[in-house]
C-alpha cells in the first residue's frame, strides 16, 4: 500500500484528527495575525508610495524629479518581481535584527512586508488613476492644494476601488503566509507542511487547504460587500 493510500486509513486518520483537533485553531488564529499585521504595515507603506506615483508623475498633479520617479519604479518593480519563498530567505539577516529570530509567526511578518508593499503600491496607483480627471481638474480650479487634492478628492473618490484592491491584498498575503510554512513561518502553512506533507498525514494537508478557502471566500466576501456600500454611485 502506498504512502497516500495509508495516509486515509483509521489509524492515521485519527492521527490527523487529534492534530486538527488540538493545533487548527491557534494556527488558524497565526494565520490570521501574520495576514492582517503584515497588511496594515504593508498599506502604511504602499498608500503613500502610490500616491507618490500617481502625484509625481510628469502628467501628475504634483510632478517629481523623473530620475527620482524612475528610480522609485525600479525598486518596486524589482521586488515585485521576486518569489517569495526566495524573498523570505534572502531577508533572513534583517528579520533577525528586527524581531531577534527568523522562525515563526513574528519573523514572517517581516518578509510579508517586503513582498507586500509594492503590491499594494501599485494597486493604490491603479485606483487612484481611476478616479475622473475633471473631477481633479474641477479641485484645481478652486485653487486646492495638491495634497488637498490627494487627500479630500482623490482618495475619497477611490475608496470603492481601494476597498477591492486591499481585499484582494489581504488574501494574497494569505497565500504568502501559507508558503512561510515551509521555512518555519508558523500558521497554517507550517501545519500542511510538518504535519501534513512530511509526515504522510494528507488529511492534515487537505484540512489545512480547506480552512484558507473558507478564509479567503469570507475575506472575499466581506470586502465586495463593504467596496459596494460605500460606491456613491449606486446609492443614486
Amino acid at each position: 500500500m502506498n504512502q497516500f493510500a495509508r495516509a486515509f486509513q483509521p489509524e492515521s486518520l485519527l492521527e490527523a484528527w487529534n492534530v486538527i483537533r488540538e493545533d487548527f485553531a491557534f494556527a488558524t488564529w497565526e494565520t490570521l495575525y501574520a495576514t492582517l499585521l503584515a497588511t496594515f504595515c504593508a498599506i502604511l507603506i504602499g498608500l503613500p508610495l502610490g500616491m507618490l506615483l500617481v502625484a509625481g508623475d510628469e502628467k501628475g498633479i504634483c510632478p517629481m524629479p523623473r530620475l527620482l520617479m524612475k528610480v522609485l519604479n525600479v525598486v518596486i518593480n524589482l521586488l515585485r518581481s521576486v518569489p517569495f519563498i526566495i524573498l523570505m530567505v534572502m531577508v533572513i539577516p534583517l528579520t533577525r535584527v528586527i524581531v531577534g529570530t527568523s522562525v515563526g509567526t513574528l519573523a514572517s511578518v517581516v518578509p510579508l512586508v517586503i513582498a507586500a508593499f509594492p503590491f499594494i503600491a501599485r494597486l493604490v496607483e491603479g485606483s487612484l488613476r481611476e478616479v475622473n480627471p475633471n473631477i481633479i481638474e474641477t479641485a484645481q480650479a478652486m485653487g486646492a492644494t495638491p495634497m488637498q487634492i490627494l487627500l479630500r478628492v482623490m482618495l475619497p473618490e477611490a475608496v470603492p476601488s481601494l476597498i477591492t484592491n486591499f481585499t484582494l491584498a489581504i488574501t494574497t498575503i494569505m497565500g504568502y503566509t501559507a508558503m512561510s510554512g515551509a521555512v518555519g513561518g508558523g500558521g497554517l502553512g507550517m501545519i500542511a507542511i510538518t504535519y501534513g506533507y512530511n509526515r504522510y498525514r494528507y488529511a492534515v494537508l487537505y484540512a489545512s487547504v480547506i480552512v484558507l478557502v473558507i478564509l479567503v471566500q469570507v475575506i472575499q466576501s466581506f470586502g465586495t460587500w463593504l467596496a459596494t456600500k460605500s460606491d456613491k454611485r449606486l446609492k443614486k
